[in-house]
């Protein structure tokens, strides 16, 4: 554990501007001490330990240590705290477990051992938190992949893996990074949030949820698209409290990390090749294989690659109600991205062909975006109802419309219906699924919000008093009567049906009359 993994150079760590300071003479002395720890431990004893023994155990040996190396200990050093991270260094992260332990923290990016950056409320915040040297860096990044059976070195630079508490970590060494290792943590909050703090955020308005929650329990077929931190995952795992409690699910993920708010469930993580490039399961694999499993429900973390005809043969093929998200700036791009994806499988298909074996298969793409300030929002609500030719025919439902930014430098804006009524509204009622006709009519929907306002993960979970008219309850969550305000003015290539009648409409209706995304 204290040997280096690649041949870092002391000389190169002290010419960093930050060698010499307080902080890294502390971690200098930590890792100094903590290699004395190491080799003071009876490893026959600690063997059959259950943990809170191992850490009493462990405690002991760092108070020891601190006291047989009382005078090469640097004055000033604060000893308490010494012998707490001591502990640390061998349970936990190290210096990164002081961020770990603050609920507020979303993000904790480390560009090396000198550098260390968290996000907070939606701003990148840099920290004084520093490693001792790239090799103390490389320790901490050993011991969080080994802790699911994977493993970083020269032939393999590049990882991911989770913390207990399922926050997504990733890490590269060089020689891919050329500046040290860089290990970035994506975190799940203590208490993930949940749908009432998304609408207490100004993430979405309770209209949207009254939609979104019938569809999802209607069995409708829905994508998640985003960027990287736009809240996929986090919006996901609140619909999935909407399918309803008799119905087995599956999912599968490369890196384990949906919360699904609901019992039966079936979870699938893929695995990497081993050294000698055997035994790896791709998420392809795992959805052929949870089509042996009697779901009835398939949810793909994240659909990547070929998985993805695999994922749409299930959602064509009995399965419906499938749900799954995409990295994508639009849900135009998204669509685009899938038949990028089905051409991996394999099949050499007419694009034609996938294009009308995508608009069969998705209902629903829900865009979701972090906007200005922080803020995730979600952007557009768009029915994929049919092919129009060769292009998709899609439909927008709703969406937030940003008009400008706050004083603070937030996105700001209102959410909106477009009056366009789903075509499956039908087969919604088919199942005694109701939507009121004045839910989609056409309007703009106020998101007054206030930083101060801001929910963080560090209180999602918690009691919350909710100001405004009660109309519907969800579950276990209660949503608030969204404000109308003046109708606002949609783009120009979405068609709005002034008196708010839709006709009922298949997947391959070409009614010219929506909005067509040319797809050339």
């Amino acid at each position: 554990m204290g040997l280096s993994i690649f041949p870092f150079t002391k000389a190169a760590d002290e010419n960093h501007p930050l060698y010499h300071t307080d902080e890294a003479v502390f971690q200098r002395t930590k890792t100094e001490l903590h290699q004395k720890m190491l080799e003071s431990l009876d490893l026959s004893r600690i063997a059959n330990m259950e943990e809170e023994e191992l850490k009493g155990y462990i405690t002991r040996i760092a108070k020891a240590v601190i006291d047989y190396r009382s005078s090469s200990i640097p004055g000033g050093i604060d000893r308490a705290r010494l012998e707490k991270e001591l502990v640390a260094e061998s349970f936990g992260l190290g210096p990164l477990e002081p961020l770990l332990a603050d609920p507020m923290v979303s993000d904790i990016l480390v560009n090396g051992p000198h550098e260390v950056y968290v996000e907070k409320h939606g701003q990148l915040i840099e920290t004084e938190v520093l490693f001792a040297d790239e090799e103390h860096l490389m320790q901490t990044i050993s011991r969080i992949v080994a802790r699911v059976g994977r493993r970083i070195d020269e032939n393999s630079p590049m990882v991911d893996a989770r913390l207990p508490d399922g926050s997504r970590v990733n890490a590269i060494i060089p020689p891919l990074a050329l500046n040290g290792p860089v290990l970035s943590i994506r975190r799940f909050g203590v208490s993930p949030l949940q749908m009432e703090n998304l609408l207490l955020n100004g993430s979405i308005c309770s209209e949207m949820v009254q939609l979104l929650s019938k569809a999802v329990e209607g069995k409708r077929n829905i994508l998640v698209s985003g960027g990287t931190g736009a809240g996929k995952t986090t919006l996901l795992n609140n619909l999935s409290r909407y399918i309803p409690l008799g119905e087995r699910l599956v999912t599968i993920e490369d890196s384990a990390e949906l919360l699904l708010q609901r019992k039966h469930v079936v979870r699938l993580e893929t695995r990497p090749s081993s050294a000698d490039h055997k035994g790896e399961v791709s998420q392809r694999d795992l959805v052929k294989n949870a089509l042996r499993m009697r779901p009835d429900r398939i949810l793909v973390g994240e659909v990547r690659g070929a998985e993805a005809l695999d994922m749409l043969q299930a959602m064509n093929t009995g399965h419906e109600g499938s749900l799954s998200t995409i990295h994508a700036n639009s849900s135009n791009d998204a669509l685009s991205r899938l038949e990028v994806m089905v051409s991996l499988a394999g099949a050499e298909l007419p694009v034609s062909v996938v294009r009308r074996y995508i608009a069969s298969a998705i209902d629903l793409v829900i865009q979701v975006d972090r906007l200005a300030g922080g803020r995730r929002h979600v952007m557009e609500i768009v029915e994929i109802v049919g092919l129009a030719g060769d292009e998709y025919h899609c439909r927008p439902i709703a969406g937030f419309s940003q008009q400008g930014l706050t004083n603070e430098g937030a996105a700001q804006g209102e959410f909106f219906f477009s009056g366009e009524r789903p075509s499956f509204l039908g087969e919604l009622k088919e199942r005694g699924l109701e939507l009121p006709d004045s839910l989609f009519a056409k309007r703009g929907i106020a998101c007054n919000l206030s930083p101060s306002t801001v929910i963080d993960q560090g209180s999602a979970g918690k009691t919350v008093p909710i100001e405004g008219n009660i109309t519907e309850k969800f579950g276990s969550e209660t949503i608030v009567e969204g404000a109308n305000s003046p109708t606002i003015d949609l783009h120009q290539d979405q068609t709005v049906d002034l008196d708010g009648s839709s006709s009922q409409k298949s997947h391959f209706d070409d009614d010219e009359d929506d909005s067509i995304f040319s797809m050339k």
